[in-house]
């Protein structure tokens, strides 16, 4: 974490967190038979959900760095961070799509589960937590083995 940042940045991070937690909660999206209801479709409330956040999220994306320039708690400047659309990005959003169908959950739709008292929801985490585990073990494995092979050219 950097120093220079605000003192209210974390206070802040936790506020942001618990009002997204219980937006969730408060729409049903931390049920996950309601989710399961709608990658069945048979229940499109999710979609008003998603285009509630996604409507937001687009609004302060275009606004945050007309009106403020830098942002407000970090001084750093709004930039965008494009991905390039590579395997690991579509195994890893296959991997993502499989367990959200599996589980009728995303990961942070699993905490505010938590939140209303689903704690048989902690077997989802725990399938999350050690796929991370691997993944990173994964990763830092194959680059293990390519600077090997590259510095024994």
């Amino acid at each position: 974490m950097s120093d220079d940042r605000h003192p209210a940045f974390m206070p802040l991070i936790l506020v942001g967190g618990l009002i997204f937690g219980f937006g969730l909660a408060y729409s049903h999206m931390a049920r996950p038979e309601v989710v399961l209801d709608f990658l069945q479709f048979e229940d499109f409330g999710l979609v008003f959900v998603m285009f509630g956040g996604a409507a937001v999220t687009g609004v302060a994306f275009v606004l945050g760095p007309r009106l403020l320039g830098r942002a407000p708690l970090t001084g750093d400047t709004f930039e965008r961070r494009l991905k390039s659309f590579d395997r690991n990005v579509l195994v890893g959003g296959a991997i993502f799509g499989v367990g959200w169908g599996l589980s009728g959950i995303c990961p942070g739709a699993a905490y505010a589960s938590l939140g209303i008292g689903n704690v048989t929801i902690l077997w989802a985490l725990a399938g999350m937590f050690l796929g991370a585990y691997l993944q990173g073990y994964w990763r830092t494995r194959s680059e293990t083995s390519d600077t090997a092979a590259t510095g024994a050219d």
